[in-house]
């Protein structure tokens, strides 16, 4: 972790419901400048709706949660919130797109703005930048129809990143991706990270990002475990909170979780030292 002062993103007595279901309750959570947050659990259990409720997408159940951090005052999320750069799941742009790369990062730059996105003085040379930045400016003309998933992604992490966000919020960024394009779009996510923003990382396989992980935050069956990944990935811990005989076994460089029931059934899972791995949990 690095980084110093208030926290980016502070979360009290929050709940979650959904379909009458509670997915948990009672979170508390501070995530520092420069924190890197990973955030596993099996499908349903509540991942990605906490990431849209700090998006001010999903209202809580109960509780607060307040954005902010360094010299910006912290306050409740609201929706197109500039403080947070969100980068959602790799999925695949039709063919037929004519968009060109630099347009997708362009709409992170302007398409936030009340009405039509109007070019303004600086925004290319941020586009460029921005395009530099992820190592996309070698076809930044091309229509992001025609480029790999990968290339594609490395453009979304750019648009996430136009405002310079003090909270990066990744919801499974890394799915469908090579490991070369995992590792590429890692890179650039531990960047910011290390130039101060707080990470909040959604992920059914933690292998890729294990290395730069400070603190898990575990969901499973309406609970949750908070703490670093040598306190969370432990058979006592895991049995506990899924409530159900749960072992975590060492194999070389990399931890197997084994009989963690999903929602499809019982699965195993793995973690690496050197980049987490949760196989079979998605949110």
């Amino acid at each position: 972790m690095s980084g110093a002062g208030s926290s980016v993103l502070e979360i009290r007595g929050a709940a979650l419901h959904r379909s009458g279901r509670e997915l948990w309750s009672g979170l508390d959570l501070d995530v520092a400048p420069g924190e890197f947050l990973a955030v596993l659990g099996p499908s349903g259990s509540g991942k990605t709706t906490l990431l849209r409720s700090i998006l001010g997408l999903q209202p809580l159940s109960a509780g607060s949660i307040r954005v902010g951090g360094g010299l910006r005052q912290a306050q409740a999320p609201r929706r197109g919130d500039r403080r947070i750069g969100y980068v959602p799941q790799q999925r695949p742009l039709p063919p037929d797109t004519s968009m060109r790369a630099r347009d997708l990062v362009a709409l992170g730059v302007n398409g936030s703005r009340f009405g039509l996105p109007i070019p303004h003085r600086g925004d290319r040379a941020r586009v460029d930048s921005l395009l530099e930045g992820v190592g996309a400016a070698h076809y930044a003309d091309r229509p992001v129809g025609l480029l790999s998933g990968g290339e594609q992604q490395r453009l979304r992490v750019g648009q996430a990143l136009a405002d310079d966000p003090t909270l990066l919020l990744c919801d499974e960024p890394l799915s469908g991706l090579d490991l070369a394009n995992q590792r590429g779009i890692t890179g650039i996510i531990d960047r910011q990270r290390r130039q101060g923003a707080g990470v909040l990382f959604v992920t059914h396989d933690v292998n890729p990002i294990l290395g730069l992980v400070d603190r898990i935050l575990y969901i499973a069956g309406g609970r949750f475990v908070l703490g670093t990944p040598d306190e969370v990935l432990q058979s006592r811990v895991l049995t506990e909170l899924y409530g159900t005989a749960v072992f975590v076994l060492r194999a070389g460089d990399r931890l197997v979780v084994v009989g963690a029931p999903d929602a499809e059934g019982t699965h195993a899972h793995e973690h690496s030292d050197d980049g987490p791995s949760h196989q079979g949990a998605h949110a």
